[in-house]
């Protein structure tokens, strides 16, 4: 192989690497989504201003709360408690989400709050 034909291999291998990291910034959306917890997605709880996602992962529960339209700063939280321990609370002004807030939950049940603005929910007790 001549030294022309190297340098076409390797300036065409340049090229499809700048191609996939550009459009791997284009589009980080669902990579950042499934990052924000562990595991796999075991609820979700929709109310009129968001909606609360929950994973677990093994003997770990995670939860964060998304509004439904985001870019404004607004008071959100979430919760996750495992029943007979102190709920974990994230609780602020966001203009994404709250949390991720995650606990041990172990085999016991979990009750999850997430709230955006004035709505609000509660799961009640789940994942016994």
């Amino acid at each position: 192989m001549d030294m022309g034909a190297l340098r076409r291999r390797v300036a065409l291998g340049m090229a499809v690497l700048t191609a996939s990291g550009l459009f791997a910034l284009a589009a980080p959306g669902t990579a950042q989504a499934a990052s924000v917890c562990p595991g796999r997605e075991v609820a979700t709880l929709p109310f009129s201003t968001g909606t609360v996602h929950v994973f677990r992962r093994g003997d770990y529960v995670c939860a964060y709360t998304a509004p439904r339209t985001a870019g404004t700063k607004r008071p959100m939280s979430v919760s996750v408690q495992a029943r007979g321990n102190r709920p974990v609370v994230d609780k602020g002004r966001y203009t994404h989400r709250a949390g991720p807030v995650t606990v041990h939950a172990g085999h016991r049940c979990v009750r999850v709050k997430g709230a955006v603005g004035g709505g609000s929910v509660s799961s009640g007790w789940i994942l016994c």
